[in-house]
């Protein structure tokens, strides 16, 4: 499994590296420098997993993925090389959070995207609490990745352009909460871990977060950085 992971991996990076001119250095420095964490990154479309993945070799990176992926062959063989978890919408979440414990006990980094959905223009978008539940109930730290650039992707491969991508990575934190936080402290929280990561794109990016990029690391209420 390991040689397959491998051989993905150099694909992936040669496809997403012919296509575009990355700048990943500071997210790969990231994952060097920490354990396995949650990497929590914002979706513009479907190049940032090729990437997180591909580019992190030999660490080893997987993330989540609609079950649905896996009904096309190819997506199949690529998605289960790297472990990556099918979410299945509507579902309970057990098993999915199981196969994810187990991920992370392996030493994988988990990848997940809080906004649940492509923004396609590269503004940041409005955070789902998942990602809090998840970092409470494995005890992981977070780890803010955001990229910009990927938004012209379409546009530039219909002119033969390479589409340059900027990947850069916050500090990671923990999440402070006394038992479990309700639906408003849930709301507090998931703004505050986008913040962290808004605070990584430029401004006319950062979308409805622009207020809470520009706090310090000491206006955060519940993180607890590392």
């Amino acid at each position: 499994m390991e040689l397959r992971r491998a051989a993905v991996s150099y694909f992936l990076k040669c496809v997403t590296s012919a296509l575009c001119r990355i700048d990943c250095r500071e997210y790969r420095e990231a994952l060097s420098r920490n354990e396995p964490m949650l990497v929590a990154f914002n979706h513009v479309n479907f190049l940032e997993v090729p990437i997180l993945v591909g580019h992190s070799y030999p660490v080893k990176v997987t993330g989540l993925a609609k079950a649905e992926t896996w009904e096309n062959p190819f997506f199949a063989f690529l998605f289960d090389s790297y472990g990556a978890v099918p979410i299945k919408r509507g579902r309970a979440f057990t098993e999915a959070f199981r196969m994810m414990r187990e991920a992370v006990d392996d030493g994988f980094f988990m990848c997940i995207a809080p906004e649940g959905t492509r923004s396609k223009d590269g503004v940041l978008g409005s955070g789902k609490p998942g990602i809090i539940q998840i970092a409470l109930d494995t005890g992981m730290p977070i780890l803010p990745v955001a990229h910009h650039g990927g938004e012209r992707f379409w546009e530039n491969l219909r002119r033969l352009r390479r589409t340059p991508l900027c990947f850069r990575a916050g500090r990671p934190f923990r999440i402070r909460v006394e038992g479990r936080p309700g639906k408003g402290e849930r709301g507090e929280i998931t703004a505050e871990v986008m913040g962290r990561m808004a605070r990584l794109l430029p401004e006319d990016k950062r979308g409805i977060y622009a207020e809470q990029a520009l706090r310090d690391e000491s206006e955060c209420r519940y993180l607890d950085f590392l």
